[in-house]
């Protein structure tokens, strides 16, 4: 994990230096509402959590722009019945979006997403159990957002996990987050 965690930073950084006159850096904060989806009889809902982290944003054309990040995302899903259990999944993420601006300010993102599990465990009334879960998850990210000429940016963000997470042997069980983001580029 540690060695797919390093080849993900030098990528970001590599980035970074394609045109270094047209990179703009910053930071974001946001709520995500996850689940993990199971093709099962059991079905979970939503959890809402937090993400925070640095941006970098390095412009391609007058058009096209990249945007890497380096967040810290809180997810999981919750059991449908009142008493259940809640299953936290803590990530590193790694999402490099593919900004293309419709007009100026607005935008529509894709990328993929490497994140790397950090915490995972099952809450159920006041006992805490680990869990095993996969420690490194792929994403498809599609999204959009509008950046304001001061800096300040909104961002809503649909990822898809594609790897199952391996949290129940019986079925598959993969993350699927909506993003919600407030940032800032200086």
């Amino acid at each position: 994990m540690i060695k797919k965690l390093w080849i993900a930073i030098i990528a970001v950084g590599f980035a970074g230096t394609v045109n270094a006159q047209d990179v703009k850096f910053g930071v974001k904060l946001g709520m995500n509402v996850s689940s993990v989806n199971e093709s099962g009889p059991n079905s979970l809902d939503s959890k809402t959590g937090f993400l925070i982290g640095v941006t970098s944003e390095v412009k391609l054309t007058d058009k096209f722009s990249l945007q890497p990040e380096l967040l810290f995302s809180q997810q999981g899903s919750r059991a449908n019945d009142p008493d259940g259990f809640t299953l936290d999944l803590n990530y590193i993420t790694l999402p490099v979006m593919v900004k293309y601006y419709v007009v100026d300010g607005f935008s529509v993102e894709a990328g993929p997403q490497f994140s790397f599990l950090v915490r995972d465990e099952i809450l159920d009334g006041g006992s805490v159990t680990d869990v095993t879960a996969e420690s490194f998850d792929l994403a498809a990210n599609l999204g959009l957002g509008y950046q304001f000429k001061s800096g300040l940016f909104f961002q809503t963000r649909y990822n898809l996990g594609l790897i199952d997470t391996n949290i129940s042997e019986n079925f598959n069980n993969k993350n699927a987050v909506f993003q919600m983001s407030l940032g800032y580029q200086f």
